[in-house]
């Protein structure tokens, strides 16, 4: 597999963990018994941190870019694991 190919699955693995970790940890004001400010949504998060959920979405996607990776080269799981696939054609028409 070329090294493009796996820093677009590694930039595509961390925008969905990115975008998976966004609502964990964070606390309205409400929640934190905090004032709110004129205008402010109730739901605008009083605690928002990106380091931490950058670097969360670092090491989780590069966990799953390494075992995505491994997969392709050692073919633990292919399409042939999947059990939605149809019947060979042979096996279809034949009455045991």
């Amino acid at each position: 597999m070329a090294w493009t190919s796996i820093l677009a699955i590694y930039f595509l693995f961390w925008v969905i963990t990115a975008f998976l970790m966004l609502p964990f940890g964070v606390k309205t004001a409400e929640e934190a018994g905090e004032e709110t400010i004129p205008g402010q949504a109730e739901s605008a998060p009083v605690n928002f941190r990106p380091r931490k959920i950058v670097i969360r979405a670092t090491v989780i996607s590069a966990i799953l870019t390494s075992l995505y990776v491994l997969n392709f080269e050692y073919g633990w799981i292919g399409i042939e694991a999947l059990d939605f696939l149809p019947e060979p054609p042979s096996k279809l028409g034949s009455k045991d």
